[in-house]
């Protein structure tokens, strides 16, 4: 339980990080951290008990730092949902595709790569997508903190679903094993 993962907020509720829960309970302890939102699960001393926390938030402001995660196919994959970009499929093999194509001086970031299976990927070739008669189902963007935590770590725990979604945006599905939903009455 103590290897367990809680969402780490700043003070202005932006997630930062995740850690694990003993962690998270050291910085409850020390005050520089607060509570949001707790687990029904409680850790026991032989005099006393505290609730486990699922989110806690810094008791300060901090710079967050700027998340740098390398770009590779393995992390695209992650970023992409194992989705091709430009129809859908998953669980076919999927490739590595550039935009704006490398001929045509279109870089390898991660602004121009996108996941894309075998039949797109032949079907748009060397042209640009509009060219070739696709679309991307989203535009491809630098993994942010927020992005970080979704696509790399995954979402553990429903709690964790306001601070990391947004009205506009529909929910992924949770990438690990989801924690069992419990009484609302149990916070």
């Amino acid at each position: 339980m103590l290897d367990g993962k809680v969402l780490i907020l700043n003070q202005n509720y932006e997630p930062l990080t995740v850690c694990t829960v003993k962690r998270a309970l050291l910085m409850l302890f020390g005050g520089k951290a607060l509570s949001v939102e707790l687990r029904p699960e409680q850790v026991r001393s032989v005099s006393a008990a505290w609730a486990v926390p699922s989110v806690v938030r810094l008791a300060r402001y901090v710079q967050a730092p700027v998340r740098r995660v390398v770009l590779s196919k393995r992390n695209l994959l992650k970023r992409d949902n194992y989705e091709c970009q430009y129809c859908g499929a998953r669980g076919e093999r999927l490739t590595l595709d550039h935009v704006v194509p490398r001929k045509s001086g279109g870089p390898s970031t991660w602004e121009n790569l996108v996941c894309a299976c075998l039949a797109c990927n032949n079907r748009k070739g060397e042209s640009r997508p509009e060219q070739a008669g696709l679309q991307l189902r989203r535009r491809p963007r630098r993994p942010n903190n927020i992005s970080y935590i979704r696509s790399f770590v995954g979402v553990t725990d429903h709690r964790w679903r306001p601070y990391l979604f947004f009205d506009d945006e529909p929910p992924e599905p949770l990438l690990a094993h989801p924690v069992a939903p419990t009484d609302e009455s149990a916070r």
